[in-house]
């Protein structure tokens, strides 16, 4: 595939998804992933094998919805987490309490 007529837009596409530090991997790839179809639709007599109906286009879709969701929805957890002030942060704040309570 890498030197047929959509040989470009495969190794951008292949060499997003191998350097891509995105989570679920490959998520910032989709538009050079489609710009790839798009070439094979181009060239059905070279890529005949490799072109998607649009049940499958359709499927591809909801899956990057999905992949959204869920990467919004470990954002959200994430920024949860970083407001939890940590456990270790209250004993620091007792012991300082009971140091000064010992004086009085």
């Amino acid at each position: 595939m890498a030197s047929g007529p959509c040989g470009d837009q495969f190794k951008a596409a292949f060499s997003c998804f191998v350097y891509s530090e995105a989570e679920p991997k490959g998520l910032d790839c989709v538009e050079k992933f489609k710009d790839m179809q798009d070439c094979f639709r181009r060239h059905p007599d070279v890529y005949g094998d490799e072109i998607d109906d649009d049940d499958d286009e359709e499927e591809v879709e909801k899956t990057v919805e999905e992949a959204k969701a869920v990467v919004e929805e470990a954002e959200e957890k994430k920024e949860e987490e970083e407001t939890v002030t940590p456990a270790s942060a209250y004993e620091e704040e007792s012991s300082v309490s009971a140091w000064i309570s010992s004086w009085f």
